[in-house]
């Protein structure tokens, strides 16, 4: 091994073993920064490797798996059952196998679209837990959302998309259900910024951003 004072002109020599059967990558240095390394080049073979593609090549972002698609679809719709029935644990584990698979979508696919997802997923898991009165992890999967995906889009020809109003709404009433006045009324406020006052998520906003100053009027707080 030959070291400089720079690091980049640093070499270092690392034995890897390539297994002839399973193709895996492995080394024998325990370095946590050069085994996960390893992990995302071998996750990235097993993805080529699930691809039904001549010689397991990836295609181009479009069209994207469709049995992936699928499958996500499936997994809302069977924890949107779990709720009816009242089932809140099983739902917040199937929306969370959701997101699971929606972030583990090849990173050859667009990425638009696994925002897409995420933003959905995480606003539906969201709902879940304030229907559960879990109020803190409501917000943190509300704010995952907003993360994802907030504001109205202009598509290319011009047509507007919707943003993502209901994370907004979630997290707002967690906020204020915690009694978290401060950061409800900020919040609401970049809520309503972004998404408009408009429609029932934007009145809703608009309702709790004034129960939210009132409080924190009558508590002397500017």
């Amino acid at each position: 091994m030959a070291a400089t004072e720079d690091s980049l002109e640093t070499y270092t020599h690392l034995s890897l073993h390539l297994d002839p059967a399973t193709k895996v990558l492995s080394s024998t240095k325990s370095d946590s920064q050069i085994q996960e390394i390893l992990k995302n080049i071998n996750g990235l073979h097993n993805q080529f490797k699930t691809l039904e593609t001549p010689n397991h090549a990836p295609a181009g972002p479009l069209p994207v798996n469709p049995k992936r698609t699928a499958q996500l679809t499936k997994l809302r719709e069977s924890a949107g059952q779990s709720v009816r029935k009242n089932d809140m644990a099983g739902a917040v584990r199937l929306f969370t196998l959701a997101i699971q698979m929606a972030a583990d979508r090849p990173p050859w696919e667009p990425a638009g679209l696994v925002r897409e997802e995420l933003a959905l997923c995480y606003m539906e898991r969201a709902n879940v837990h304030v229907l559960n009165r879990d109020w803190v992890e409501g917000f943190k999967d509300a704010e995952c959302s907003t993360e994802c995906k907030r504001g109205k889009q202009t598509g290319p020809q011009g047509q507007t998309a919707p943003g993502n109003p209901r994370a907004f709404t979630i997290g707002g009433k967690c906020l204020v259900e915690m009694g978290r006045w401060e950061e409800a009324v900020k919040w609401l406020e970049r809520g309503l910024e972004l998404e408009g006052a408009e429609g029932p998520d934007g009145k809703e906003m608009g309702r709790m951003l004034g129960e939210a100053k009132e409080v924190l009027e009558k508590k002397g707080v500017a």
